[in-house]
């Protein structure tokens, strides 16, 4: 199949989607991604408390090894 018409029928098809989503209400709501964007950065926020301040250093015990 020639690429602009691959092209043109994935925007077709997504365009389709799009307004089939929108008529069965499946878009994401603005609350919704809020939540999501706010657990989200949660979740990195305690991600990176967890990771040691130091990245040469694994422990303080191997040093005395």
């Amino acid at each position: 199949m020639h690429p602009d018409t691959h092209l043109l029928l994935h925007h077709q098809r997504a365009a389709e989607l799009r307004q089939r989503a929108a008529e069965l209400h499946l878009a994401p709501t603005a609350s919704r991604t809020g939540l999501r964007t706010r657990l989200g950065w949660v979740l990195v926020e305690l991600g990176l408390r967890i990771l040691p301040r130091h990245p040469g250093r694994t422990s303080v015990a191997s040093g005395t090894a």
